[in-house]
Formats: structure tokens, C-alpha cells, sequence
């Protein structure tokens, strides 16, 4: 019996992913060195619910941080390997949130109105419905702005699993929060949304049927990624 719910489990982790480690010059650092540890570290599971605590950065332990910072420069791209890759449909996005005076990006809970967006994937149309190209990915990136100010971030990636969510708690959350020093001549600082509280379940882009009828359109969820 003990054999066929390790199989259920290990099924139902290899259908979900997760984001563990962080990859910066080419140098893939350890799980969960500079990435918080997530809830699904075993499950692979997703955060459905757009109203729960969980959506920030769905973290194991809130309050324990990861063991590393990752000191980065404004205008470097930083990658995410995924665990063992993204294998739904839906949007890839990555927001940044500046460190208040007082904290360190270990000890910032992420709490507040400091969510800016700096990257939202858009699909392309075809006959048979959206292709983002991120379905299928190993390893995800992003740049940071170059305009950002120095200080300690977190960076926040999410993918959305769209497949299951032509009913309302259907979408799937993918999330990984990454605790970095970022370094550089910027001076730009930004508004943000709060997680929870940037999404409604009944977001467009979070409500929809990707199968019937055939979507020709596609309105990300959340602000519009920042400019420099």
C-alpha cells in the first residue's frame, strides 16, 4: 500500500513544478539557497486560491527566508530552472519588490503594495487556440530594469496554468520568490500591488476556457510591467 501512494504522490508531482534553484553568469546555485522554500517543495502542487497569504511567494516556513542573498546587477538576466518543467498552458510573469529600510530581502515578509511587474508573457493566436512559448520550458528569465535602484529585492516568478480554468479556482499559481542585492547606477522606483489583492478569481485573465469556444484574444492579469 505504502509502494502505491508513493507512486500517487510521485504522479502527481511529476504533472506540477516548481522553481528551486536560481541561475545567474551560468551558475545554477543549490535548492533553495537564495530561493525561499516553497509549500509544494514535495507536491509540486499549486496555489488556487487568488485571496490566500499563500499567493505571495507560497513559502514553506513565511518568516524563515532562505539561506542566501544573490547579489545581481540592474540589467543582467537572471534564470530560474524549473523542477522538472512547465507543463501547463498560461502566462509567465515576474514582479520585483524593494526591501524597506529596516529589513533585508531574508527578513521582508513581501507584505504591502511593493509588486511591481518588470515581465508578462503574451501568447500567440493560432487556429487552434493561445501558444505561449513557455509551455514545455526547462529553465525560465528574466532581465531586471536597469533603471531599478540598488538595494536588497525580492524577485517573484509565477506561471499560471490555464488549462483547468474555465471555472472559477480552476487557474493554477506556480510561484518561487527570490531574495537578491541588486547593485547598479539606477535611481527608478516604483508602485506596486499587494499579493494577496492584485487578482480577482474573475480576472479575464484567470477566468477563461482555453478549449470552447477558441480564444482570439488574451488580457494578462495584474498592472502593466514597468518601464524604464
Amino acid at each position: 500500500m505504502k509502494s502505491v501512494a508513493f507512486l500517487a504522490l510521485l504522479g502527481a508531482a511529476q504533472a506540477h513544478y516548481t522553481f528551486p534553484k536560481l541561475s545567474y553568469n551560468g551558475a545554477a546555485s543549490a535548492e533553495w539557497e537564495f530561493i525561499r522554500e516553497t509549500t509544494n517543495h514535495y507536491s509540486h502542487g499549486p496555489v488556487q486560491d487568488v485571496n490566500d497569504s499563500q499567493l505571495r511567494c507560497y513559502e514553506l516556513n513565511p518568516g524563515t527566508g532562505a539561506s542566501g542573498i544573490k547579489t545581481v546587477t540592474a540589467g543582467s538576466s537572471i534564470a530560474f530552472p524549473v523542477d522538472p518543467s512547465i507543463q501547463h498552458p498560461g502566462p509567465m510573469h515576474f514582479y520585483l519588490a524593494k526591501v524597506p529600510s529596516g529589513n533585508t530581502a531574508k527578513t521582508f515578509s513581501g507584505e504591502g503594495n511593493v509588486w511591481f511587474k518588470i515581465y508578462e508573457e503574451h501568447p500567440s493566436v493560432t487556429d487552434s487556440g493561445l501558444v505561449w512559448s513557455s509551455n514545455g520550458a526547462t529553465q525560465v528569465s528574466v532581465t531586471i530594469p536597469s533603471c531599478v535602484a540598488p538595494g536588497d529585492y525580492l524577485l517573484r516568478v509565477e506561471h499560471i496554468g490555464l488549462h483547468s480554468a474555465g471555472d472559477k479556482g480552476g487557474a493554477q499559481f506556480y510561484i518561487g520568490c527570490a531574495q537578491l542585492t541588486v547593485t547598479g547606477s539606477g535611481s527608478k522606483t516604483f508602485s506596486g500591488v499587494s499579493f494577496p489583492g492584485a487578482y480577482s478569481a474573475s480576472d479575464p485573465g484567470i477566468l477563461i476556457n482555453l478549449y470552447w469556444p477558441i480564444p482570439t484574444s488574451y488580457k494578462n492579469p495584474g498592472p502593466a510591467p514597468v518601464k524604464c
